[in-house]
């Protein structure tokens, strides 16, 4: 049985909403597809929902990390493969919801990643990055694998050594792997369900609104917070949006109503690269928020068909 209901679109669309009203109508569970809402302590800002928002459907993949932790998608999809074989065993529905494209198509198709992260090899690979330069480690990776060498940028540091420890480890070049990887048929069979709004303008001003709600329920204090704790602001988690821009604003770096007006631009960018990433799969039935008079309905009708 790998039937999935896969809800997705922009941030402040209303995919938990959706989520957990169709979950309650089918007997479902919610496995979360977000980037950030994995890291515990990190609530407001993510969007979190909470016990009211998720009205007693069980949720997966909430607070799974420490925000110091380096999160990758290869560790998402075996979490949610477990979660998922979880829900599935027990004769219930899987619905997985978020806005991580990246997350939720490596899940459907089933995409196995190179190798684990081994601290010997990933050290040795950053003492050669940190003695010799980064186009020193550039042009050993152009030798070893050329092809995702000429995908990457000279000072694209992450993906160049974890490409060299990948090749390290198996003895084989990670384009190699990404060639076998796809080659594969899709692990699981979803039902697409995207929400957007056929007004753009209304979608934004949800964003807006949704920053400052942000602020209002605490999000400074969130962020101080995790600094008070020692999280580097160069972290991953602190990259996240609404993080960064309030970091900079403890650290003086910048005005507190600047940085609101900020994280607003970069939510309503966000929402614009999600819309991008999704429109690429044409199995998606769009529901439009600002055309339906029930959603739950209109979701209901697309699931029967």
């Amino acid at each position: 049985m790998n039937n999935l209901i896969c809800i997705c679109g922009p941030t402040a669309s209303g995919k938990t909403g959706l989520a957990v009203a169709l979950a309650k109508r089918l007997d479902a569970e919610v496995v979360s597809c977000d980037s950030m809402q994995i890291y515990r302590g990190m609530n407001i800002g993510t969007a979190k929902p909470d016990a009211a928002e998720m009205d007693g459907v069980r949720h997966w993949l909430l607070d799974v990390a420490d925000p110091g932790e380096d999160f990758s998608v290869g560790r998402y999809v075996k979490l949610a493969d477990e979660a998922i074989a979880d829900i599935h065993g027990r004769g219930k529905t899987a619905i997985v919801c978020g806005g991580t494209g990246l997350y939720m198509d490596s899940l459907v198709k089933g995409e196995t990643f190179a190798a684990p992260s081994r601290p010997a090899q990933r050290e040795y690979v950053e003492h050669i990055a940190e003695e010799k330069g980064m186009q020193f480690l550039y042009d050993m990776l152009m030798d070893a694998d050329p092809e995702t060498a000429e995908k990457l940028h000279v000072s694209d540091r992450k993906r160049i050594i974890r490409a060299m420890e990948v090749f390290l480890i198996t003895g084989m070049p990670l384009s190699y792997h990404n060639a076998q990887s796809k080659l594969k048929p899709p692990k699981y069979a979803p039902l697409w369900l995207g929400l957007n709004f056929r007004n753009r303008t209304k979608l934004y001003e949800r964003v807006d609104r949704r920053v400052v709600q942000m602020m209002e329920n605490g999000l400074e204090a969130e962020v101080r917070a995790l600094l008070d704790k020692g999280i580097d602001p160069a972290s991953t988690a602190m990259q996240a949006i609404g993080y960064k821009e309030l970091a900079a604003a403890l650290r003086g770096e910048d005005s507190l109503d600047h940085a609101v007006a900020q994280i607003q631009q970069a939510s309503r960018n966000y929402a614009k690269r999600q819309l991008t990433w999704f429109r690429r799969n044409e199995a998606i039935h769009w529901l439009y928020a600002d055309e339906e008079a029930d959603l739950q309905a209109a979701a209901m009708r697309a699931l029967e068909k």
